[in-house]
């Protein structure tokens, strides 16, 4: 006879409402462990493969079209717009012909952020390397040229080391100290050109300017780049600059300052590069500062024309919507224009550094585990 107080455990079927048993759960939990395992062993062998693909001396790294307008690529605003890039660029000019003059204007309206004859100027820290001069007769040109409108942001060297020995470490640590460095100037080139540097030849001029280049790129920053003309007149202004033709071929463009007479006042200066419209500007010097005056641009600029997606993505993301992230396909809803999300894409991947440029917006685009998502932030 059993006992009324003693207690039989209830034998609960699985049901329902009762979830699912212990077992089933970590069963599945095996098997979703397993499969994560073997997507990273997959993952790791492909990784592996392309590793020993690319150290292959034979292989060469391609990209298709399409896998080029699927990319952002980093891109910087002009620093004086339409007249100065971020790049690496030849200043050319005879001796005494007034380019450390021009040279002390662009490096204070960077510096300041003022215009510069009627030019939109993006502001940022300068370094002039004025390897020619003393402290004293800085002060006494930037003084004429200025008067007491000094500039925090405009630094100053009379002496550095060269390509290759000290140069390239002082830049780098500059840059490093000052991270909203814009613009670089040596003046001249031929003060840094390594030793044994005066023997011209095309490889030798085209290599210095290509480390020089790379800092630049690397850097973000326009890279100025002061030198001489030869006597040799020359039906293209360009070819004579002093030293070869690897000179202009490595660089992304070039300054050319003339004057007819030496004892004039006017001169021209042609603009020449990859990234920008060639043009030519008629200066004249002020008789009191010795600064450059704008006279006139005999080449009227060719500007874009504006672009309907990009007028559209300023609209609707204001200060007040500063920041989105989200899939193309809500972007595309976002914006109710006419076109399929993935050409969305493509025109903003193309078109990111005009619009940080023109508007003020940042633009990135990354693939995911969960698909593409792209970013909008408006500085």
């Amino acid at each position: 006879m059993c006992d009324e107080n003693e207690m039989t455990a209830v034998n609960t079927p699985v049901g329902a409402d009762d979830g699912q048993s212990l077992n089933s759960n970590f069963n599945s939990s095996i098997t979703d462990f397993d499969e994560k395992i073997k997507t990273f062993d997959e993952s790791f062998d492909e990784y592996q493969r392309e590793m020993r693909r690319m150290l292959d001396p034979s292989y060469l790294k391609t990209v298709t079209m399409s896998e080029l307008y699927d990319t952002v690529y980093k891109s910087s605003p002009p620093i004086i717009e339409g007249l100065l890039n971020p790049g690496t660029y030849l200043f050319v000019g005879a001796p005494k012909v007034g380019k450390s003059f021009l040279m002390a204007q662009l490096a204070y309206h960077v510096s300041t952020g003022i215009p510069l004859w009627g030019y939109s100027v993006r502001r940022g820290t300068v370094l002039y390397l004025a390897l020619e001069d003393d402290y004293g007769r800085l002060q006494k040109r930037l003084y004429k040229m200025f008067g007491t409108e000094s500039a925090d942001e405009l630094f100053f060297s009379v002496s550095a080391g060269q390509l290759g020995h000290g140069l390239d470490e002082q830049l780098n640590r500059f840059v490093s100290e000052h991270q909203n460095t814009r613009l670089i100037i040596i003046d001249t080139l031929q003060k840094v050109r390594e030793a044994g540097g005066e023997n011209y030849s095309y490889a030798s001029d085209y290599d210095i300017i290509t480390r020089l280049k790379s800092f630049a790129s690397s850097a973000g920053i326009c890279l100025l780049l002061v030198h001489h003309t030869r006597k040799q007149p020359s039906n293209d202004k360009f070819d004579m600059i002093s030293g070869t033709n690897g000179l202009l071929g490595a660089a992304d463009g070039a300054f050319l300052l003339q004057k007819e007479r030496r004892t004039a006042d006017t001169a021209t200066l042609d603009i020449s590069g990859r990234d920008q419209q060639d043009q030519r500007l008629n200066l004249v010097r002020n008789n009191e500062t010795l600064a450059w005056d704008f006279v006139r641009a005999e080449t009227e600029l060719w500007k874009e024309p504006p672009e309907p997606l990009l007028e559209e993505v300023a609209k609707h993301f204001t200060a007040e919507n500063s920041k989105w992230v989200g899939t193309p396909t809500e972007l595309a809803s976002i914006l109710g224009v006419d076109m399929k999300p993935n050409t969305i894409t493509m025109k903003l991947n193309v078109n990111a550094g005009r619009l940080f440029s023109e508007y003020g917006i940042r633009y990135e685009s990354k693939r995911t585990h969960d698909g593409r998502r792209v970013m909008i932030k408006r500085e």
